[in-house]
């Protein structure tokens, strides 16, 4: 019986894992996807230091702190995302003390490679009628 509850449990650990790689682009990035050097570079200096609040890690996270990246982020225009993680915003920090300007570079190169994630519907389903409203009260 013990055995049998480590395997769902090992199973369902395994499903969850699939799932977060499924669900986020830069995870779901594989070797089998032949990054060049400078894009190897990039997703390297990512994991370091815009993972934290660009990619949801872990399957319970209702959201990240910062939008999913892509190579249409920006527009997908190099110049722009250069200056963007260089600068900063009042919600993100600049890398421009920390990083090169060819680290920078590298991470642009890296995001280039990674899929537009899929458009957030345009009409959200309407709440369900059988859900009590506690605003009605």
């Amino acid at each position: 019986m013990e055995r049998s509850a480590a395997l769902i449990v090992l199973f369902a650990a395994l499903l969850a894992a699939l799932f977060a790689a499924w669900t986020n682009p830069a995870a779901a990035q594989t070797a089998g996807a032949s990054l060049d050097a400078t894009q190897t570079a990039g997703r390297n200096l990512f994991a370091q230091h815009c993972v934290v609040c660009h990619v949801k890690t872990l399957v319970t996270a209702v959201r990240t702190y910062g939008p999913s990246l892509s190579k249409e982020t920006l527009g997908g225009l190099d110049e722009v995302m250069i200056a963007f993680i260089g600068t900063g915003t009042s919600n993100m920090p600049g890398f421009k003390y920390s990083l090169e300007p060819g680290e920078i570079a590298q991470i642009v190169a890296y995001l280039k490679t990674l899929p537009a994630p899929p458009a957030a519907p345009a009409n959200p389903a309407p709440p369900n009628p059988a859900t009590p409203n506690p605003a009605a009260r």
